[in-house]
């Protein structure tokens, strides 16, 4: 990947990361974040699925996803893409929220992937800006809650909906069997087994996993492990015993997913932390 470039910054003291890129060759595996992530195309076009659908965000675009929307991406085009990505905690969303209208608010949902809007755009590169080029921890409070206020604002279609819907077919078992994923991410757990435990086929859960889900039961559970070897990471922990305690089967299956996964090695990411710490 020689003409693919990326680098990473993470917070010390708060779910806040960002991550400023180029990828020509590199292909994002089908993946969610356990956070909000809030990106602006700089430079040339980015095609992705997300909710069912393709999208392509342009220069001067902003994508919004919400927590754990499954969605994937790569360049449109051979000259590749430029973007800047920032990912905010559920928890620190909420929290500036909360100081804005001065009353506890529930967490935003954003239906559109993609978004046409200069001031939008012109706020987020100002805090991703701010986040790489160690400003002031002041100041990118400032600027983080101008930017989490006008997406809300310009960009939000409402609250995160909760359980009240009635569950579509399946659910149950699907359910079931992501509780047993995350009982245990890194324990080894056959197709039939799940099924097994969830009371039905094989063919029937993956079904129902992925309708509920966005993604196969596999791409869930190493969605899990790849969390859980990032905590491990930021904790100081060695990379090859992240890669055997998060249940990969060595530190180049966990640096080939990861990367995959999130535009960066694991040593990368690493560094980032080492940094932030």
């Amino acid at each position: 990947m020689a003409d693919d470039w990326s680098r990473y910054w993470r917070a010390p003291d708060a779910p806040l990361e960002a991550m400023y890129a180029h990828f020509e060759r590199h292909v994002y595996h089908r993946h969610s974040h356990d956070a909000y992530s809030f990106g602006v195309t700089e430079d040339g076009a980015q095609a992705f699925s997300c909710r069912g659908a393709g999208h392509t965000s342009v220069t001067g675009m902003v994508m919004a996803f919400n927590p754990d929307d499954p969605h994937d991406g790569q360049a449109a085009d051979a000259l590749g893409f430029t973007y800047r990505i920032i990912h905010i905690g559920p928890d620190l969303v909420a929290s500036v929220l909360a100081d804005i209208t001065g009353r506890p608010a529930g967490l935003p949902l954003f239906t559109k992937p993609v978004h046409i809007d200069l001031v939008l755009a012109r706020n987020l590169t100002a805090l991703h800006r701010a986040l790489l080029g160690g400003a002031s921890a002041l100041r990118r409070d400032e600027l983080l809650t101008v930017a989490i206020g006008s997406m809300v604002r310009r960009g939000a279609a409402g609250s995160l909906p909760g359980s009240a819907t009635a569950p579509p077919a399946g659910i149950g078992a699907a359910a079931r069997a992501r509780d047993l994923i995350r009982a245990d991410p890194a324990a080894d757990i056959s197709a039939q087994q799940l099924a097994a435990a969830s009371g039905c086929s094989r063919f029937a859960l993956h079904r129902a996993f992925t309708s509920a889900y966005g993604m196969s039961p596999g791409d869930y559970q190493r969605q899990l492990r790849l969390r859980t070897a990032r905590r491990l990471i930021v904790g100081g922990t060695p990379l090859a015993e992240a890669a055997g305690q998060a249940g990969f089967a060595d530190q180049s299956h966990l640096t080939r997913w990861f990367t995959r996964y999130y535009g960066i090695t694991p040593g990368g990411y690493r560094q980032a932390a080492s940094q932030a710490a």
